[in-house]
């Protein structure tokens, strides 16, 4: 990872709060993710980002100020990856901030997986997803579920889920959208 998360200062709500804190990490797991000491699995850094209240992409650099651009490019040698724990990378594929969703790509290394300890993640949004390269598992409560190259799957983010690479040999690929609701009314 590229220099930590963003510290205190950047989150939306404060300091955590005790029993969110202890979901996202013991013993200073805070402190280390946002000096960029430690490389969080993929659910701590969802929980992470869950829990200071800012989506996903926030994590590839500081958020521009101000109105969305009405035009936006970012060159291939300009994409910040995002090495978590297990080896596994994020892309933000977007050139920018785009507002209520989240474009990036992932690459699940062999025998890879999302889950902190065999926990299922759960976070806010809707996935829609699409597998470019090898297959990947979603496993739900009730169900596991293989999609492989050209594959393409959705599901709501707050079902429980644990996303993975089975294979022992070859890596997992997959380009996704991250769509967050606007509250109705």
């Amino acid at each position: 990872m590229h220099g930590g998360l963003r510290g205190p200062d950047h989150r939306a709500g404060g300091e955590l709060a005790g029993g969110v804190q202890a979901r996202v990490a013991e013993a200073g797991a805070v402190s280390q993710i946002e000096r960029g000491t430690m490389q969080p699995s993929v659910s701590r850094l969802i929980a992470y980002v869950s829990a200071i209240g800012v989506p996903l992409a926030a994590v590839f650099e500081e958020p521009v100020q101000g109105e969305t651009p009405a035009f936006g490019i970012r060159r291939a040698a300009e994409v910040a990856t995002i090495r978590l724990g297990g080896g596994v990378t994020f892309r933000r594929l977007s050139p920018g901030p785009s507002p209520d969703v989240e474009f990036f790509e992932s690459t699940y290394p062999p025998r890879a997986s999302s889950a902190a300890h065999g926990r299922f993640l759960r976070h806010e949004g809707y996935e829609i997803g699409t597998v470019t390269a090898g297959e990947l598992t979603i496993e739900f409560e009730s169900e596991v579920v293989t999609p492989a190259e050209g594959d393409s799957f959705t599901f709501p983010c707050d079902r429980p889920h644990i996303i993975g690479n089975r294979s022992a040999t070859v890596p997992a690929v997959a380009t996704w959208l991250i769509v967050h609701r606007r509250p109705r009314g």
